[in-house]
């Protein structure tokens, strides 16, 4: 039985890649989720609670896709 290295060092790589990146995006998202509520207790403006729900939205719909595309690859 023969390893190749390369691709194994290559799997290796871009799972790390993808788990570093869904996980900063996922505290992205809870951040801007605290965020958007502590502006809202401090009675921050409109503008600034609807950006950091915004963002926060946005971070978890790129989290749900990689999820959704990771799954779509395992099962075709």
């Amino acid at each position: 039985m023969k390893i190749d290295w390369a691709a194994l060092g290559s799997v290796f790589g871009v799972s790390l890649t993808a788990t570093v990146v869904l996980v900063g995006l996922f505290t992205l998202g809870i951040v801007g989720l605290s965020k958007q509520e502590s502006a809202t207790a401090q009675g921050g403006s409109a503008g600034s609670v609807a950006m950091a729900r915004t963002g926060a939205y946005a971070c978890f719909a790129l989290c749900a896709a990689a999820v959704a595309y990771g799954i779509y690859l395992i099962v075709v």
